[in-house]
């Protein structure tokens, strides 16, 4: 068996990985082959990124002393499965790109790609969270609750893409109109209600203060008044976006991912929020914190390529 690869490209990190052929067999301690970052340097344009992804490619192969058959990538935004082109990417030069395609011709190696958020879902099912609890859910539902808001479809151990790309999309779906306007060009999304940077807009508004999330959670413990109407609006929120999610897919586990997954009223009062609005008695569809912290985009890229 061959070992496997994955890259994860970040709006400012490229990170790849080399995972033993035989990982599945101990994944409590499970110790890559090479695990190495770079620098994206995104404002340097398309193709500066996909030698830069080359670079790290070589480098990877240099540590190992192999070279790989296929590669997994993950990337922010996702490939038109119709037209071949990258679309929904905040690394704005990617968009209208034939990413693949010209990877491909660079790498001369067959590459197989997927959204960040989707990495994420998949990680942490073979990987992490899922796989440490020893489940074994037919559905899993990967959130990334962090500068943004996206979600990845895991169903029966495979990773679902869609007929348009965009499964698990929540992030982008209406939830309120208080949000505003997100860059995608509609308004109200989730991700313009409860991200981080619309979680802080929103105690801005209160306060006139422009501080970090963190700083806000601290205030919140500390019986800060607008702190608290801060946490408030995500708790009732992440109830009603995630109750969606349920209703739809009824997902056997939920994992959520980003910075908002330190919360720890989300596994508490979140809960509660989600029984008040999903549509069914009771909550069965268990809510868990990542297993792999930052981990999870690079090894989450890597298992696209591993049956």
């Amino acid at each position: 068996m061959e070992a496997i690869w994955g890259i994860d490209l970040g709006g400012t990190k490229i990170e790849g990985v080399v995972l033993p052929a035989d990982w599945q067999r101990n994944l409590q301690q499970l110790q890559p082959l090479a695990r190495l970052r770079i620098d994206t340097e995104a404002d340097k344009g398309y193709m500066h990124i996909l030698h830069q992804i080359q670079k790290l490619l070589q480098m990877l192969e240099q540590e190992t002393g192999l070279k790989p058959a296929r590669l997994g990538i993950g990337t922010p935004g996702t490939r038109d499965p119709v037209t071949g082109l990258m679309k929904n990417s905040n690394t704005v030069c990617l968009n209208g790109q034939p990413l693949k395609k010209d990877l491909e011709a660079l790498l001369r190696i067959p590459v197989i790609m997927a959204n960040d958020a989707n990495c994420f879902a998949l990680a942490e099912s073979r990987l992490g969270r899922v796989a440490l609890e020893q489940l074994h859910p037919e559905v899993v539902f990967g959130v990334i609750m962090g500068t943004g808001v996206g979600g990845g479809l895991v169903v029966r151990n495979q990773l679902i893409q869609g007929a348009q790309g965009i499964a698990g999309e929540w992030g982008h779906n209406f939830l309120d109109a208080s949000g505003g306007p997100c860059y995608c060009g509609k308004t109200g999304c989730v991700e313009t209600v409860i991200s981080g940077p619309a979680l802080e807009r929103y105690y801005a508004s209160l306060t006139g203060q422009h501080i970090k999330l963190k700083t806000i959670v601290q205030r919140f413990q500390e019986g800060d008044a607008a702190a608290s109407q801060t946490i408030e609006r995500l708790l009732e929120n992440f109830g009603k976006a995630i109750s969606v999610v349920i209703n739809i897919v009824d997902p056997d586990v939920v994992v959520l991912g980003g910075g908002l997954a330190n919360i720890d009223l989300l596994y508490s009062e979140g809960l509660q929020r989600i029984r008040k609005y999903v549509f069914n008695n009771r909550l069965d569809t268990r809510i868990y914190p990542p297993a792999l912290g930052d981990s999870a985009g690079v090894f989450g890229a890597a298992m696209l390529v591993s049956a």
